[in-house]
């Protein structure tokens, strides 16, 4: 929707619908799935790497009108955040984590040994709040308006 000067509208967007299609491109590899969100409708379209995709619009080229949900690692919540949370909560082993991450499937050893430990738990408080900010942030970035939650007043 445009206004009579050329400016794009953008609606109010629910968080939650933000954060489901963050976690779908999120959930592979980056670049494997894509969500592109339209600003004048709040619309996400869901477009996944092995198929079953939406059908998508025949402007969705037009980068004034869609916006591309970025992958974790694209607001720098992969690697980095594991660093802060190591030098946070557990300066220790930082060395023996770090030479986890040298091999594939450092991710799961990751949590295996957060486990091990008693901070597993830790962990995802700590990366759940860390995501949240990062992705709200990215909101306001791209001028897009959240809608507060329901169960809020």
């Amino acid at each position: 929707m445009m206004l009579g000067c050329g400016v794009d509208i953008v609606v109010p967007s629910k968080y939650s619908d933000i954060e489901d299609a963050f976690f779908f491109v999120s959930s592979q590899p980056i670049y494997t799935n894509q969500a592109l969100l339209r600003r004048d409708t709040g619309e996400i379209f869901y477009i996944s790497g092995y198929g079953d995709s939406d059908e998508l619009p025949d402007d969705a080229e037009d980068q004034k009108r869609y916006i591309e949900i970025p992958h974790k690692n694209e607001l720098d919540l992969g690697m980095r955040l594991v660093q802060e949370f190591m030098s946070q909560r557990m300066p220790d082993i930082q060395d023996e984590v770090a030479r986890i991450f040298r091999h594939k499937g450092a991710y799961s050893r990751f949590k295996s040994l957060l486990d091990t430990k008693g901070m597993l738990e830790a962990w995802h408080e700590y990366e759940n709040v860390r995501t949240e900010e990062a992705l709200k942030q990215w909101c306001k970035m791209e001028g897009l308006i959240i809608e507060p939650a329901s169960d809020q007043p």
